[in-house]
């Protein structure tokens, strides 16, 4: 079997287990958390193109899921009109918003770009807060918004069981991973990895920094708006503070950080790594010690940022890579071993 086998096999067995594991698990609770880690891990490789590739660091995504969800529930509270269509609606205006903010601030490095993109997100949550009604648009203020539960209807986005919940966010996370695959492939990606690490250089060059990381942060807020209608029709219920928090943009960042930022698996290796722990401490501690989860994160920031400063995905694909070598009966220069002792011992007769 060559290495490329292996990895097909590895990917289709991967694939057949997420998808065959509602079949399996009839427990509400581990469904849920098990769609919480799709969540997350679709909102962090959205971060990602932006975050990642484009090499700054937006600390107010929050804002964007905030926008997708409160767009796509009063079109459907006020109108009538399907949360399928309200998705696209609510990626659209948060994209517009994302270029908006994104022009004037992208240029900055550092921490700058950073600040500029919390305070624009606590901005938001603040006036979303204490304003009731926006024009024809009722926001209720601190309240939030509660959507009437109308029984199973794909049209309506309501399900009375977990399961559909679960496929349509494992759907999205894999449509998400493949397009940052060809985006990462394609000469955009390249054009945001050089304009990353070595923007001076890469203009130098003729490339149109400004531009590319512009579309990277529109193209990220339109899939992180996607994400904000889902979670609204996951939870029904959803208040400012709750879903525009600062608490969501960081631990997305983190996830990005501990999982490997810039990297097409790095969101899902965070959030593999974090979500369960997190579900699970907010499960058997939260009334006791709220915000316990955080607390954690940060320390596994800490010791990742020390020992392994590119997250973990690098560390596991090395694993990775000498134990398909060891299947495979390969090197690292992707020659058989036994093919080598072969021809050894053929050169001694």
């Amino acid at each position: 079997m060559s290495r490329k086998q292996l990895d097909m096999t590895l990917l289709g067995l991967a694939g057949l287990l997420s998808f065959g594991l509602p079949l399996v698990i009839s427990s509400p609770t581990y469904l849920q958390i098990l769609i919480l880690l799709f969540f997350y891990a679709y909102v962090t490789t959205a971060w990602n193109l932006v975050g990642g590739f484009a090499g700054v660091l937006p600390l107010g995504h929050s804002v964007f899921v905030g926008i997708g969800a409160y767009s796509s529930t009063i079109l459907t509270l006020q109108y009538g009109v399907s949360p399928w269509i309200g998705m696209i609606v609510g990626g659209l205006l948060a994209s517009g918003v994302g270029v908006l903010i994104g022009r004037p601030t992208l240029r900055m490095r550092g921490a700058y770009f950073a600040l500029c993109t919390i305070a624009f997100a606590e901005g938001v949550r603040v006036m979303i807060e204490n304003i009731d009604t926006l024009g024809p648009f009722k926001l209720n203020g601190p309240r939030g918004l509660l959507i009437p539960l109308k029984g199973d209807s794909f049209w309506n986005y309501q399900f009375m069981h977990k399961g559909p919940y679960y496929y349509i966010i494992l759907i999205m996370l894999v449509l998400v991973l493949t397009l940052t695959w060809f985006i990462s492939k394609s000469k955009i990606g390249y054009y945001l990895a050089a304009g990353g690490d070595e923007p001076e250089a890469a203009e130098a060059l003729g490339v149109n920094v400004a531009k590319y990381k512009l579309m990277a942060m529109a193209l990220s807020c339109f899939l992180t708006a996607l994400a904000g209608t889902f979670y609204a029709q996951l939870m029904l219920y959803f208040y400012p503070k709750g879903l525009m928090g600062l608490d969501l943009s960081f631990e997305i960042a983190f996830i990005a950080l501990i999982g490997g930022r810039g990297m097409i698996a790095g969101p899902l290796v965070g959030a593999l790594a974090l979500r369960p722990l997190n579900e699970f401490t907010r499960i058997y501690l939260g009334d006791q010690l709220p915000g316990l989860h955080l607390v954690i994160f940060g320390l596994i920031l800490i010791l990742v940022m020390l020992y392994q400063p590119k997250g973990l995905t690098p560390p596991l694909a090395r694993l990775y890579g000498r134990l398909a070598n060891r299947i495979t009966g390969s090197d690292k220069s992707g020659h058989r071993t036994s093919s080598l002792k072969t021809t050894g011992q053929e050169g001694a007769q």
